[in-house]
């Protein structure tokens, strides 16, 4: 993401000759100025910006697990990280004197227009005040006119009154600056409101909004987008109702149409979904917590397994942290295994490799774009799963086009074809890879590779059939049956070697599922071969 910043940078300038601002030295009174005297336009220049900040804010959620809510310590996080990167200054301001963007009206580029009201009211407050001091120190200064009280009277009136509603600004601002937002929002769930919950999601909406706002005014100032980033991990080690308040949580800073916030929830669904289930968020999802997963991710990530490589380098950033592992001789052996295999494969360029990837992408979104291709009939009717199809088809050719020095890579209609088939049929999907990986692992014959992923699933069917009853969560995500097997067995005939490549770059696949599987195959043989009578030939002694 970083990378992707930099290169957005770097094309904006060169398309629009524009520097970012920064709110730091000369741009923070730069900064102040505008959020005093200044509204913000969205111009469709601003439309048309690239280049975009990425704000990454670490959330664990074993750290805040003691807290009677841990969606609270998920949004004081939030508050407290946007207030450390922008600074207490500006944010305080922004809640006294800030404005909400507005839309431009037709195609002026004009992306600050003056607060006249605000200026008129400063500059009569301004006049005021000056009228009041002069006539309370000619009240009290000149010979002739000590006497009169009632000048006295007036002139500290008007002084007082000017003054006040400068002082209550400024009060306002300062209070804003010792006061955080976290600190308001741990104040509420102290308070005996917070048991009650009498108005207090309104007041931490509206804190969240304050800050949602001041973001979009930043990136009218700063020229750019600004996305924050929340990394959530450990939440598969909470309690169940915990971990329901974070996803409702993530979900209500979701709810709005254009939020900034962009959540990567790391967890394993093998522990968050029994979590799920045993609570009470699952009402009217037939108490599925992978449905209720599915419509709060927008882009699935399922990390395949590791492979032979990743072991070897992850088993080298093992033994580096051991220093009583004589790390001299085992470093040395890996550099002349290093030097045995040969100099390292010359890496193509980027810009080439990005174009190429670009290319694929089109070409896989053509085709289900054309109403004439089979594929096109297959697109789901949800919305949130077409996101999540096209969200995953450009990561999955990438990931193909990484590998693409292994023969027979698959085409970009067959990589899309197979991204539409994880999201339709997951748990339909999962049972044949699994029964391919067992086959795999026995002896198959040479021509084994060439066997259709249909008659592996047809060959096992009936033991799926005996396990509907666990895996009964995990079969009402497929969609139509019958369509599976028109897909498999007609329009998209994959083989056994096809799965085996696209298995290692499938990330929109729930691979919990299939391990579940494996584990049930396993028991339900194991009680199979205990009820077979075994029969034993004794020899006689003579």
């Amino acid at each position: 993401m970083r990378q992707e910043m930099a290169q957005r940078e770097e094309a904006e300038l060169h398309r629009s000759h524009q520097k970012p601002r920064s709110p730091e030295g000369w741009g923070l009174l730069l900064l102040l100025w505008y959020l005093a005297f200044y509204k913000p336009i969205i111009t469709e220049g601003h439309l048309r910006r690239k280049n975009m900040e990425f704000i990454f804010i670490r959330f664990s959620a074993w750290q805040y697990a003691g807290c009677d809510k841990l969606w609270a310590g998920l949004v004081t996080t939030l508050c407290d990280n946007i207030r450390h990167h922008f600074g207490a200054l500006p944010l305080s301001v922004y809640h006294v004197m800030g404005t909400r963007p507005r839309f431009a009206s037709g195609f002026s580029q004009k992306e600050w227009v003056l607060k006249t009201n605000t200026c008129l009211k400063l500059w009569g407050m301004l006049f005021v005040l000056a009228a009041g001091l002069t006539i309370l120190l000619v009240a009290l200064l000149v010979p002739g006119i000590k006497d009169h009280h009632a000048l006295k009277v007036v002139g500290s009136a008007v002084t007082s009154l000017s003054g006040s509603g400068l002082a209550l600004g400024a009060f306002s601002i300062l209070k804003n600056l010792l006061i955080s937002e976290k600190q308001k929002i741990e104040r509420l769930t102290n308070s005996e409101k917070f048991t009650s919950q009498l108005g207090f999601m309104s007041k931490v909406r509206n804190e969240v909004e304050v800050l949602v706002d001041f973001l979009a005014f930043m990136e009218i100032f700063e020229r750019r987008r600004l996305r924050v980033v929340l990394e959530i991990t450990s939440l598969d080690i909470c309690y169940p109702e915990k971990v329901a308040g974070v996803l409702n949580a993530m979900n209500t800073l979701l709810s709005e149409a254009n939020t900034p916030f962009i959540f990567i929830l790391a967890v394993d669904p093998s522990v968050i979904v029994p979590c799920l289930e045993q609570t009470s968020c699952m009402k009217g999802l037939a108490d599925n917590g992978y449905l209720y997963l599915n419509r709060t991710v927008t882009l699935p990530f399922s990390i395949p397994e590791m492979g032979a490589r990743s072991r070897l380098r992850f088993l080298e950033a093992a033994v580096q942290t051991r220093e009583d592992l004589m790390y001299r001789i085992i470093t040395s052996n890996v550099e002349r295994r290093r030097a045995k295999c040969g100099a390292a494969p010359v890496v193509p360029n980027r810009r080439e490799a990005d174009a190429e990837a670009v290319r694929c992408i089109h070409e896989a979104f053509r085709c289900l774009h054309d109403g004439a291709d089979p594929l096109a009939r297959y697109l789901p009717t949800s919305g949130a799963h077409v996101r999540r199809i096209v969200n995953t088809i450009p990561i999955t050719l990438r990931l193909l086009l990484h590998r693409a020095g292994t023969p027979g890579t698959p085409s970009p209609r067959a990589a899309a074809a197979w991204v539409v088939l994880a999201d339709q049929w997951p748990c339909r999907l999962s049972w044949a890879l699994q029964c391919l990986e067992d086959a795999w692992q026995g002896q198959p014959t040479p021509d084994f590779g060439m066997r259709s992923l249909w008659s592996i699933f047809q060959e096992n069917v009936g033991e799926l059939s005996a396990l509907r009853q666990p895996l009964h969560n995990a079969l009402s995500l497929d969609g139509d049956p019958e369509l599976f097997q028109t897909f498999l067995a007609r329009d998209f005939p994959f083989t056994a070697h096809d799965a085996r490549a696209f298995l290692g770059v499938t990330v929109n696949l729930d691979h919990s599922i299939r391990h579940k599987m494996g584990l049930l195959r396993g028991l339900d043989r194991l009680q199979k071969a205990a009820a077979t009578p075994v029969s034993r030939s004794i020899q006689c002694p003579h």
